[in-house]
C-alpha cells in the first residue's frame, strides 16, 4: 500500500506504520517527494489549500481514501474534488475537548464580567457590589449538537445549566435536557440566555444567524460562535450589537479571517473577539495522528472507517 503523507508528520507516523507501506510525501504545495501513481491513501494536514489538493488528485488517479484532520471540511469540496469518487474523512472529535473549555471560558467570561474586572484592576479600583451572574439554572442551546457540542454540554452541565440542541436527526443524548431538528431550534431562542454556533458550514447553515433569528432572541442573550464565521450574517449581527437586541457575543471566528483592524467588531464593549484559536491544544497531534493510525488500521482490514464525511450533506 502507498500512503500520501504531508511532511509536517510524516517522520512521527513512520515508526507507527506497517512495514509493507510505502510512502510520498507532500508538501503545503502539493509538492511530492515520490511517485504517488498508484497510492491509495492521502493524508492532508491544517491549513490546507484547494489547489494542493486539486495537484495531489491529479497525481493519483487511483486515490481512494482522503483523511483530512478538520472537522469542517468545506474548503476541501470543490467541484474538481467532488468529481472523483473518493471516501473523505475528517478530523471531528480532536478539537471538541479545546474548544469544549473555551465556550465555558467564554460563558464564564461574559457572566463574571470579566472584563470590567481586568480593567478595575488595571486602575487600581476597588468598586464594591460588584454584580455578575451564575451560570447556575442558566440556559443553552448548542447549535449543532455533534461531537464539539457534545463536548460543550457535558461540561455546562457541570455548572448546572439548563442544556438544549439542534441536530439533523434529532435524538436523545447525554447531558442535553431536549434535543430538535434543524428546523425547529428558532422555536427556543426567546427561553435561552446563550446560544452556542458549532455546526458545520454548509449551504444550508450559511448565514443562518441573520436579523430574524437575532431579533427572536433575549435582550439578555449572549452568542458565542466556535463554527466557522460565514454562518452568522455579520451586518445583521452588527446592528444586534449596537441596538443592544442581544447582551453581546463571543467570537472565534468571523466572516473575512484575519478580521481586518478597522472592522467595528473590534471597537464594541460587547464583543469579546479571539482569532480562532478555541480548537488549539498542545494535545491536537496527538489526537489527530491516533484518528487517522486507528482508520488506517481499519482501512488495512477491510472496516468501517470512522468520521466518514457525508460529502452531499458537507459534514
Amino acid at each position: 500500500m502507498k500512503l500520501i503523507l504531508p511532511v509536517e508528520v510524516a517522520d512521527e507516523l513512520m515508526p507507527h506504520l506497517p512495514s509493507e507501506v510505502n510512502v510520498v510525501r507532500v508538501d503545503n504545495e502539493g509538492n511530492l517527494d515520490n511517485d504517488a501513481i498508484d497510492a491509495e491513501v492521502y493524508f492532508s494536514w491544517f491549513f490546507l489549500k484547494p489547489n494542493t489538493v486539486h495537484k495531489v488528485l491529479a497525481a493519483a488517479p487511483q486515490l481512494h481514501w482522503h483523511h483530512a484532520p478538520n472537522a469542517g471540511v468545506n474548503h476541501i469540496l470543490t467541484p474538481t474534488y467532488l468529481e472523483r469518487d473518493l471516501i473523505l474523512t475528517n478530523g471531528a472529535g480532536v478539537h471538541a475537548i479545546p474548544i469544549a473549555e473555551f465556550t465555558i471560558a467564554f460563558m464564564l467570561a461574559h457572566a463574571k464580567q470579566l472584563r470590567h474586572l481586568y480593567a478595575m484592576h488595571a486602575e487600581q479600583r476597588w468598586q464594591r457590589g460588584f454584580q455578575t451572574q451564575d451560570l447556575w439554572d442558566a440556559s443553552v442551546l448548542i447549535i449543532g449538537a455533534g461531537g464539539i457540542g457534545q463536548e460543550i454540554a457535558a461540561r455546562a452541565k457541570a455548572f448546572g445549566m439548563r442544556i438544549y440542541g439542534s441536530r439533523r436527526h434529532p435524538e436523545p443524548l447525554p447531558n442535553f435536557d431536549k434535543i430538535v431538528g434543524v428546523n425547529e431550534w428558532r422555536s427556543l431562542l426567546s427561553e435561552v440566555d446563550y446560544v452556542v454556533i458549532a455546526t458545520p458550514l454548509t449551504s444550508e447553515t450559511k448565514g443562518m444567524i441573520d436579523a430574524e433569528v437575532l431579533r427572536l432572541m433575549q435582550p439578555n442573550a449572549y452568542i458565542i460562535n466556535i463554527a466557522r464565521g460565514a454562518i452568522v450574517d455579520e451586518p445583521a449581527l452588527l446592528q444586534a450589537l449596537k441596538e443592544n437586541w442581544i447582551a453581546g457575543a463571543a467570537l472565534d471566528t468571523v466572516f473575512t479571517e484575519p478580521l481586518p483592524p478597522e472592522s467595528p467588531l473590534w471597537f464594541l464593549d460587547n464583543v469579546f473577539v479571539t482569532p480562532h484559536c478555541s480548537g488549539h491544544s498542545p494535545r491536537v497531534k496527538e489526537r489527530s495522528l491516533a484518528l487517522f493510525l486507528d482508520n488506517l488500521n481499519r482501512y488495512s482490514h477491510n472496516k468501517l472507517l470512522r468520521n466518514i464525511v457525508d460529502k452531499n450533506a458537507g459534514y
